[in-house]
């Protein structure tokens, strides 16, 4: 039987070492850190989101991802627009720069990803890693969105 705790270390080391790799060039070659990577990349994706969207997908406060968004928008990376259906929230969109950091980022994250996880699991392993790492974090994901801080009762 798989240890389980044993496991969990495993996967927190190795996200700590691949963030760290990844931050490290990103930095280095597009002065771009990879917390920063990530939003720009989410904000692609979505063309134009709310502050709040942002940090409900990265799982971090709603205070923090505001001062991320404002570094970003000190670099010139995104823009916040007036939300006209909630005034209490802006907008966030990429910026003609952040399309471009991002698109000279991407495959930076890529040429690691291929280094450190490609090359050493076989594409049936990595397909099955990725679907299983997937469903662990929509369960927790789901769990989460249901508010529920105390463990379940066992049956």
């Amino acid at each position: 039987m798989t240890d389980l705790t044993a496991l969990f270390t495993d996967l927190v080391r190795l996200e700590t070492r691949l963030y760290n790799v990844l931050d490290v060039r990103l930095k280095a070659e597009h002065e771009l850190p990879l917390g920063q990577f990530e939003f720009l990349r989410f904000i692609e994706a979505h063309g134009t989101t709310r502050v709040f969207d942002i940090a409900r997908e990265m799982a971090i406060t709603v205070g923090a991802t505001s001062k991320a968004v404002d570094r970003l928008e000190s670099a010139g990376r995104v823009r916040r627009t007036a939300n006209p259906d909630d005034r209490r929230s802006s907008l966030v969109a990429l910026t003609d720069e952040g399309e471009r950091v991002l698109n000279a980022a991407k495959p930076t994250v890529e040429e690691e990803l291929r280094t450190w996880v490609g090359s050493v699991l076989p594409a049936p392993v990595l397909d099955q890693l990725a679907t299983s790492l997937s469903m662990l974090r929509q369960r927790a994901e789901a769990d989460h969105r249901t508010d529920r801080t105390e463990p379940k009762a066992k049956p």
